[in-house]
């Protein structure tokens, strides 16, 4: 199961590799695109396929419910599905909002949900842990895609995106969309075979569910709610502008950081690099440390909520997502300052999606996680089209980077207040 839940995070990754098409469908000073798209049209295409991603999530969380886990998740050959209609619709902006936008969005959220709900019921003893393994995929598929489609040229190794007599051409382009359909095909049907939940009322071998502490316990309701009675507690909204505040926070330097990193003003370019330097650390930026840290972080940030409760670690990734997403605009001076400070970035953004699968079972039970999780990521949604847009229209109107990254900041230490203060509902 958990492998399966690998295979298909794998392909749902597809979306944090998205920094890799914004230059060749933007196009650069030194390589024009046949697309010339504008940088909020690129940033739309990202913010359309998170914010569907998220309303869908909620459908498929109901339908886990109602019908085999499985069939759900083969409801993701939507992303596909969507990348290879993306190659026949040439230099079209709304072609591809539409095709990787919308298709491919709902094909990630009905994909996405299955293995974290059908794996916190195979492993209700770990589920800090299941989670954060469960989607742990998610980050390092960004890393597999990014390499396969423009690798850093400091590695030597030819990808998928290339030019043609210094241009970025519709038909390269196209290509790869249509090569990286087929494979996410591929990946999300053998994966979701074994989405299968355990027997009715299966419990690991040995493991005694821990009785609630009563008012103590701030941490566990011990009672399923409803979506309905979940939707009527006052942790719900906290809970979920939490999750809007590090979304957003991590998916704008994601959707942004080769965007930054190649930046004639605030970027290394600005600060005396050449153009294939800037490229270069941009690569292996987005490409390397920021998705491979995300995955790990995923997996680290799981494992001490286990150990530490998710309050807490909430509470600790909110404070040090801050600082790092403040930082980061002054890093483009030093190459491993800036892979460093990527690579964090990423670290809490995958603590974000790793930690608040079990605060949501934590506060609101696991019987109806499905449902519930797809609720609470509709912040996920809102971040995702806030902050990356943010980002790129801050770049079009030729303002400095500080007018996105600071607010984005601001809100992670918000979070992190709201995550010390925050209890469960009583039960």
């Amino acid at each position: 199961m958990v492998a399966g839940a690998i295979l298909i995070q794998l392909s749902l990754g597809a979306i944090y590799a998205w920094s890799a098409f914004t230059a060749p469908l933007q196009g650069t000073a030194a390589n024009p695109s046949q697309y010339n798209f504008t940088k909020t049209e690129t940033q739309a295409i990202f913010s359309a396929g998170l914010a569907t991603f998220a309303v869908v999530m909620i459908i498929a969380g109901r339908l886990q419910q109602k019908i085999a886990p499985r069939i759900v998740a083969l409801g993701g050959i939507l992303l596909g599905a969507g990348y290879i209609a993306a190659g026949f619709t040439g230099a079209s902006f709304v072609g591809k909002l539409l095709t990787i936008g919308i298709v491919g969005g709902a094909g990630i959220g009905f994909a996405y949900v299955v293995p974290i709900a059908v794996g916190v019921k195979w492993f209700p003893d770990k589920k800090g842990l299941l989670s954060g393994l469960a989607v742990a995929g998610f980050g390092f598929g960004a890393f597999i895609w990014i390499m396969l489609a423009s690798p850093p040229a400091v590695l030597g190794i030819q990808g998928m995106i290339q030019t043609k007599n210094g241009i970025y051409a519709v038909a390269n382009i196209d290509w790869v969309f249509i090569v990286y359909g087929i494979i996410f095909l591929a990946l999300i049907v053998a994966g979701s075979l074994v989405m299968v939940n355990p027997p009715a009322g299966y419990k690991p071998a040995g493991w005694v569910p821990p009785e609630p502490k009563g008012k103590k316990d701030r941490g566990s309701s011990g009672r399923d709610f409803t979506s309905g009675e979940m939707l009527r507690s006052w942790q719900f909204y906290v809970a979920w502008t939490m999750f809007m505040s590090g979304a957003l926070a991590g998916l704008m330097v994601i959707g942004n950081v080769q965007n930054f990193a190649k930046d004639l003003n605030y970027g290394f370019q600005g600060h005396g690099f050449s153009v294939r330097q800037a490229g270069d650390f941009a690569v292996i930026g987005a490409a390397i440390c920021l998705p491979i840290l995300n995955g790990i972080g995923r997996i680290a940030w799981g494992t001490a909520s286990d150990r530490i409760g998710s309050r807490r670690a909430l509470l600790l990734m909110f404070l040090f997502q801050g600082t790092m997403t403040a930082m980061f605009f002054f890093t483009t001076v030093n190459d491993y300052l800036f892979y460093t400070v990527a690579a964090l970035i990423g670290f809490n953004f995958g603590g974000t999606l790793a930690l608040f699968p079990p605060i949501t079972a934590d506060f609101f039970g696991s019987k109806n996680l499905g449902a519930n999780y797809g609720l609470m990521f509709t912040a996920y949604g809102v971040g995702g089209i806030v902050g990356p847009i943010l980002a790129g229209m801050v770049q079009d109107y030729g303002l400095s980077f500080l007018y996105a990254f600071i607010p984005a900041s601001l809100l992670c230490f918000v979070a992190a207040v709201l995550a010390f203060l925050v209890e469960a509902p009583k039960a």
